[in-house]
Parts: structure tokens; sequence; C-alpha cells
């Protein structure tokens, strides 16, 4: 691949080329794997038969969808990517991808995710994907992240949509069920990326992006998180108490959903980073559990005798 160069101040310097690597990296694998298994939960549970080569290409389209949400984020946030000791290795920042290409890389994307999947499946489908590509790159990265403390809360509706993505590509429709696996992901959100924001909350002062422990303080910001953790645990329940889902399911979330608290207590308690960062580190694994404990609680009535 050509080698091309950049400026840096008054001189030229070789930059890094980019590779395939890079492009995966753009779309940060990491919260895909995330989406892309709430979205295969919620295709899971959703009634009614799906082929499963349209099944594959849902996933792949939610997948490719939130990559390209990604994509385009790290070409808007390159000037702030370069200062922050978290984000300064993304390969826009640095320079391993023109920020330039990894937005005509981002568009692209998402064009093809949403129209390969409305075409696949149904376009109500594709157009909930299209609203959470364009909830995260218009609301969330452009307007609030570098404007409000909300930015997590509002911003986080965007990785909430998946599982109701997933459901309406069975369904043509969206019912309660996908709501309240809307609503788990929406709460679980700001207790998650506040516990690194108090990690990070120095990165984040740097670049006068007004995280809440950067505008509120750690103290607040740890009450925040308590408080979320009490309404996630409550909204948690809900696919149990509402018949969507049955009892097995309520007893794991309630003994997932307590552990996150005691985390969250105990993080209240304490001024620790370390503790800061376990607790998020635990609802990355809380998150998955709970959406497997969703699976489980189908799945064991059948194979129970």
């Amino acid at each position: 691949m050509a080698v091309s160069l950049r400026a840096t101040g008054t001189t030229l310097e070789e930059a890094p080329a980019s590779s395939a690597r890079d492009f995966i990296t753009l779309m940060k694998p990491n919260v895909m794997q995330l989406v892309v298994f709430t979205g295969a939960v919620g295709l899971f549970l959703a009634p009614g038969t799906l082929h499963p080569l349209l099944m594959a290409v849902t996933l792949l389209a939610i997948l490719v969808g939130a990559g390209a949400s990604a994509a385009i984020n790290n070409w808007y946030d390159v000037d702030i990517d370069t200062r922050m000791a978290r984000t300064r290795n993304r390969p826009t920042a640095a320079g391993r991808i023109a920020a330039e290409d990894a937005l005509g890389f981002g568009v692209v994307m998402a064009i093809l995710s949403v129209m390969v999947l409305g075409l696949a499946t149904n376009w109500l489908a594709a157009g909930l994907l299209a609203f959470t590509i364009g909830f995260y790159v218009f609301v969330y990265t452009m307007w609030l992240k570098r404007r409000t403390p909300q930015n997590i809360v509002i911003g986080g509706a965007a990785g909430a949509l998946p599982p109701v993505v997933a459901w309406a590509a069975v369904t043509g429709t969206v019912d309660l069920l996908p709501v309240l696996m809307f609503l788990i992901v929406f709460l679980w959100t700001p207790p998650h990326f506040w516990a690194l924001a108090l990690y990070r909350s120095g990165d984040y002062a740097k670049v006068g992006v007004p995280m809440l422990p950067v505008v509120a303080g750690a103290e607040h910001t740890r009450d925040q998180i308590l408080w979320y953790t009490v309404a996630l645990g409550v909204v948690t329940l809900l696919p149990t108490l509402t018949g969507q889902l049955g009892l097995v399911y309520g007893v794991l979330a309630l003994a997932l959903s307590g552990e996150f608290l005691r985390r969250a207590v105990q993080l209240r308690r304490s001024r620790s980073d370390v503790v800061a960062m376990r607790l998020f580190r635990f609802s990355i694994i809380y998150l998955f559990a709970v959406f497997l404990a969703m699976v489980v609680d189908r799945i064991l009535p059948l194979v129970l005798p």
C-alpha cells in the first residue's frame, strides 16, 4: 500500500500506511461485539421465522451500521482524539487513515447497511437502523458530546436500538419485549461510561468534553452511577414482571443486578480509580450476561424434561 505524507507543523513526515486491520479498528470492534450480541438476542427472541441466511444478513447489517457510525465518529473527533491518551492511537488520530477517508468509508458503509437490510428483510428494520446511525452521528457525536454532560444519557439511545432493529427484521413490528431490551441498554449506558469517565476525567477535561465528572465532579458522578444502577435493576426485572420472560431470567437478572448495585455502592464509598475501572469492566460482563439470561430463559424449558 502506498505511503502518504502529512503535514506536521512546518515539515512533512511520512504517515504510517493504513491496513485492513486499521479499517477494522476504525469501526471500534469492542463496541460492535456488544451491539451484535444484543441484536442477535433480539433476533432469537422475536416470534416468527427468518431464513438463516437472512438472519446472518441482518446481523451483518447491524454490525456494518455500527462500524459505519464509529468510522464517522473517528472522522469528526480526530481533533480531540489526537490529544487523549485513550484515543490517540486510533487510526485517524495516529494518521494511519486520513480523516476524509474515514468519513467516506463510514458514509458508504452506512448506506450499504441500510439498503441491504431493507432489501433483505423490511423497511421498518432498515429505517430503525438508519435512525440509529443518524442519531449516533448527528445527535450524539456532533451535537451532544461537546455540549452537555447529558451526552451519554441521551446519546445512549443509539447503542440501545440494535435489539429493536433485529426484532423488527423478523416481525415487521416493534413490541413490548424489544422496548424493554432497549430500556435495559439505555439505562446501562450512563453507569457504564461514567465509570470510565471517572478514570479518564483528566483526558476529557484536557480536550473540553463536558463529561459528568468534569463539570459536576466525581462525587456527583458516583451518586448518579448509583441511582442509574438502581433504575437499571428495576427495569431489568420488567420482562419477567410483565410476563414477557420467565422466572429463570428474573432470578438471573436479579442476581446480576444485585452484584452491579453492590459494586456501585462500593464505588460511591470509594475515591479509587481502580474501583471505577472494575465497575466499568464488570458492566460489560453484566450486559452480556443479562441478555444471555434471556436466551437461557427461552431455551431451558425446551431442553428440560
